[in-house]
């Protein structure tokens, strides 16, 4: 039998901090996986959003809601395992890029 809330929905909501001369690649780089995401099983919607922020920052946040956590751990190790094989380190990317990042998966309260 299932845990009642690995079949509530999760939502995971990641804010970035994005220098102006990095935009263009970190904008290419998010929709590729977000591309990847929306393919992917329980993913329910997928959004990006961006507003100009202090100083000529870009702030982005990506809310992407997965029907269940089950539906989240298969969806990580796929990423990971593309990661893998492509030899991308997210970190590192954004770290020679000098985002900053705030990253977290919620429930319904």
């Amino acid at each position: 039998m299932s845990n009642p809330t690995s079949a509530a929905p999760v939502f995971r909501l990641d804010h970035f901090a994005v220098p102006a001369a990095a935009m263009p690649a970190f904008v290419e780089r998010l929709r590729y996986t977000q591309q990847a995401l929306d393919g992917m099983p329980g993913c329910k919607q997928n959004l990006v959003l961006t507003r100009i922020g202090i100083g000529g920052e870009y702030d982005i946040a990506t809310l992407v809601e997965w029907e269940s956590a089950d539906a989240v751990s298969a969806a990580k190790a796929a990423m990971q395992q593309r990661y893998a094989e492509e030899g991308f380190d997210p970190a590192a990317f954004m770290r020679g890029l000098g985002i900053r990042a705030d990253m977290a998966s919620y429930m319904h309260a």
